[in-house]
């Protein structure tokens, strides 16, 4: 699947061993993970056996969590080092899950801010694929940009441990995962600034329940889950009581610049179906790159790509250098959704009828960016987020109407 888009985009050389280790990274993509998207796709367990084999192929090519801590059986990279491979691995939605990459953001979290327990009985076994972790932090009926409406409630019993009680949804690989972190209210009323912990949930706790699949414009893979008075040892809680919106923040900057990373390599993909289209189909007056419109399309297309990657890499760059990346990842998030929608929509209508269809994986691609405008936080987020620490640098605070 390689691709022929990233020629000549100034982009810093990379070393020797970064740029085979990508090539083998594209290769396996395209020989194991895209032919396998339909029946991925369709969740269940056709599929879990499906991404079972993946994930063996994955370790017996030494492509294993690659990204994840070496001494706990990752293969060590750096964030700066895995950025160069993400777009490659990114082009499937599944490739993350299948290369052992997707518990980065988990395996960090747990490294970070988990006691001595969590790290000894969790680490090892999540950069291993032994065991699964998915992350609740969204509500039914609560507003997704105002986590501190959060009415799961976390009551402490005269032990240390914690009774969880609430609702989540939107939860993605909820089925499949052995703890969930949730945020939940210790202390204080929905609404308070103040208040909110993150707690690692054991999923066969008495109390967990999957509610329902919530298909993301029909694909699998997101759940509504529900806890009723699950009890949550003591030791399970991450960070400091009543800070869970400290480490949630520098979760989401990181997950935010991943998930932009694994957008170019889809789109990149869908630019070169398009290509690949335009060239090879043919009419009565001849191919399609014959067409001004189509060539425009390539244009606009190429463009949004380009001027995106340089975004994308300059959050990535500020993130694995320890510094505020707050305007430069919200930047880069809502550049990289619509440049994703935008790619695969010309992709679309350069194939015509048949990028509606099931013979190629344009309506998934399409699917994925549409989603991405909406998913870990709206486009109108950033927006505004982004905005007001511009114009706080110039000395103005807006105020909301209300």
């Amino acid at each position: 699947m390689a691709s022929r888009e990233g020629r000549g985009t100034g982009r810093p050389q990379r070393g020797d061993d970064t740029v085979q280790l990508r090539k083998r990274v594209e290769d396996f993509i395209g020989r194991w993970v895209i032919p396998k998207e339909q029946v991925l796709d369709a969740g269940g367990t056709v599929a879990a056996a499906a991404m079972s084999d993946l994930r063996h192929q994955a370790r017996t090519d030494g492509l294993w969590a690659l990204p994840l801590p070496g001494e706990l059986g990752g293969g060590g990279l750096t964030l700066a080092e895995y950025a160069e491979l993400a777009e490659a691995e990114g082009a499937s939605d599944h490739g993350a899950t299948a290369l052992g990459s997707a518990s980065l953001l988990d395996v960090r979290m747990l490294a970070r801010h988990g006691g001595a327990r969590v790290r000894e009985d969790y680490l090892k076994p999540l950069v291993t694929g032994d065991i699964r972790s998915c992350y609740a932090m969204t509500e039914p009926d609560v507003p997704g940009t105002d986590p501190f409406m959060t009415g799961t409630r976390a009551e402490q019993h005269t032990d240390g441990s914690w009774s969880v009680t609430g609702r989540k949804w939107f939860t993605s690989g909820a089925a499949d995962a052995d703890l969930v972190t949730v945020l939940a209210r210790t202390d204080g009323t929905a609404g308070d600034r103040d208040g909110l912990s993150l707690l690692l949930v054991p999923t066969g706790s008495p109390g967990f329940r999957l509610v329902r699949e919530l298909p993301l414009l029909g694909a699998a893979g997101q759940w509504e889950i529900e806890l009723d008075h699950v009890t949550v040892p003591g030791d399970h809680m991450l960070g400091q009581r009543g800070q869970a919106l400290a480490v949630a923040g520098e979760r989401l900057q990181l997950g935010r610049t991943l998930r932009c990373l694994r957008w170019l390599g889809q789109a990149r993909r869908a630019f070169d179906v398009m290509c690949e289209r335009a060239v090879a189909r043919k009419g009565s007056r001849g191919p399609l790159a014959g067409n001004q419109l189509v060539q425009q399309h390539v244009f606009d297309a190429l463009l949004a790509l380009r001027t995106t990657r340089p975004l994308v890499h300059e959050a990535v760059a500020l993130i694995a250098a320890g510094r505020d990346a707050h305007t430069e990842v919200g930047l880069a998030k809502v550049a990289a959704a619509r440049m994703l929608q935008q790619v695969t929509d010309s992709a679309i209508q350069v194939h015509g009828a048949a990028g509606l269809g099931p013979d190629t994986a344009l309506p998934a691609l399409f699917r994925t960016g549409r989603a991405a405008r909406i998913l870990d936080g709206p486009d109108e987020l950033h927006i505004t987020s982004v905005a007001r620490r511009v114009l706080r640098g110039y000395g103005q605070e807006p105020t909301t109407p209300r």
